[in-house]
């Protein structure tokens, strides 16, 4: 049933009256999407956010085939010599893929194909890195397909014994120095090989060539984790248009005090995100504050403060973005000074971890230097931020978690580097005057990319005033 007779079913019943669906009933009737009101968090000088439609799925698909070209092309080879390995096998079932797959594998593809395996053999500068696929489909021609030349049925796909067979005559004849299988005790992205595929593989190989197989988690995570210049138009898009979500949720357009819950800002998000043939990686989370009143579910009261977590995916692009609301009590035009003293506190913890966020410094090394910066200028706050890409939690360093602010044992270890995208997410906290000096945690979070060169830039750009409901 869709939405909308839904509703209808919901007024029959009548049941309209409960928030929610008063809610959806004013704001998401089908017609013009909603654009940002002028309340978005933006210097005067900068205009609203707005909404930008994706492309057709036709279009879209496109246009994502191309991303995987440049990664496969250029991506790839880099990552592979600069670790020094020569063949990367990745094999895995319909079902029980490996995690770097969905980087590898074309946008029409959605699942393995029975067994797949992929092989990537660097033949050297002047031959480049052959592409092979022992079984499914050669990804809009970007792989080799390897076949059996003589199967014992005509036409029929790999299976089996044979599969294996294949597998090792391939690896014999290119007989690389080394082979890189992705197996990792620690990072999610460099341990796709299940249990029961490594033995089958390993066994395939035999023991000369398995004495050739090294472990490098870095070439998994890099590859994964390093973003095409060509990704970004696409995905400052996509931020924007959260930015954009973001400041009609936080408005009176969707809020109205004394009745709207933070569950029903949150379904409202949900629901406008699947109009926008957009999905989330997680369900929003919005939560209030006010004097007396530390972050919470609730019903929305003039006074209060507003907070958003909200992670869209696009295009298999993901965001991650929190941000901050008040609701106007009457007679007023904005917040107190003293939650636009702890915002203005934010933002300057942003500025200081972007700062320390130097390529070639580790996760660890970033964090300890954004501490000590922030110390230094009285900051009390916390740092746990993330790569972001092809998954919400990326590959590649993390600087911080929430829990661990002397640093992240392995994935704290790793470097950070160019041509990469993270969600700068922090959390500063500050006395409210106005609040007869309560403690608020003014949590934020923002997506940045590091360019090619290794500078430093905001995505979209971030929020410096909070989201008014008048």
């Amino acid at each position: 049933m869709t939405r909308r007779a839904l509703l209808v079913a919901a007024v029959l019943a009548a049941v309209a009256a409960l928030p929610l669906l008063a809610l959806l009933k004013r704001v998401s009737t089908p017609g013009p999407a909603p654009q940002a009101p002028a309340t978005a968090a933006a210097s005067p000088a900068d205009p609203p956010a707005k909404i930008h439609p994706l492309p057709s799925l036709r279009d879209q698909a496109k246009e994502q085939q191309v991303w995987l070209e440049k990664r496969l092309s250029g991506v790839l080879p880099k990552v592979m010599r600069e670790h020094g390995v020569e063949m990367w096998i990745l094999s895995m079932r319909e079902y029980a893929e490996d995690p770097v797959f969905f980087s590898l594998a074309s946008p029409t593809t959605f699942a393995a194909r029975r067994r797949s395996i992929y092989v990537f053999h660097d033949r050297g500068q002047a031959k480049g890195v052959e592409r092979l696929a022992l079984g499914g489909g050669d990804q809009g021609g970007l792989y080799s397909i390897y076949r059996d030349p003589k199967p014992r049925v005509a036409g029929a796909e790999l299976v089996g014994d044979d599969q294996w067979r294949l597998l090792r005559q391939l690896v014999e004849k290119a007989d690389p120095r080394t082979i890189a299988l992705n197996i990792d005790p620690v990072n999610a992205f460099a341990d796709g090989l299940h249990a029961g595929e490594r033995e089958a593989l390993e066994a395939a190989l035999g023991p000369k060539l398995m004495k050739r197989v090294v472990r490098e988690p870095r070439l998994a995570i890099e590859y994964v984790g390093t973003r095409p210049p060509e990704m970004l138009p696409r995905y400052r898009e996509v931020q924007e248009t959260v930015h954009a979500l973001l400041a009609t949720a936080f408005s009176s357009a969707v809020i109205h005090p004394g009745e709207t819950s933070t569950q029903d800002v949150e379904w409202w998000l949900r629901q406008r995100v699947q109009e926008l043939g957009m999905t989330v990686w997680f369900h929003p989370d919005v939560e209030r504050a006010a004097p007396g009143v530390d972050w919470g579910k609730g019903v929305i009261q003039r006074g209060d403060v507003l907070w958003v977590d909200f992670g869209v995916i696009a295009m298999n692009l993901h965001t991650d973005t929190q941000h901050l609301g008040y609701v106007l009590r009457p007679g007023e035009s904005g917040p107190p000074p003293g939650l636009l003293s702890c915002l203005a506190t934010t933002n300057r913890l942003q500025d200081l971890v972007l700062a320390e966020m130097k390529p070639g410094r580790t996760g660890n090394e970033a964090l300890r230097s954004a501490r000590a910066a922030m110390s230094r200028q009285g900051i009390d706050g916390t740092i746990y931020s993330h790569p972001i890409g092809d998954h919400g939690h990326g590959a590649g360093p993390l600087i911080g978690l929430w829990d661990r602010q002397e640093g992240v044992p392995v994935r704290g270890d790793l470097a950070i580097r160019p041509s990469t995208w993270f969600s700068i997410e922090l959390q500063a906290t500050s006395p409210i005057p106005e609040w007869k000096g309560q403690r608020l945690a003014c949590r934020q979070e923002e997506d940045a990319n590091l360019d090619e060169s290794g500078a430093r830039h905001w995505v979209y750009r971030r929020q410096e005033r909070f989201h008014l409901v008048r």
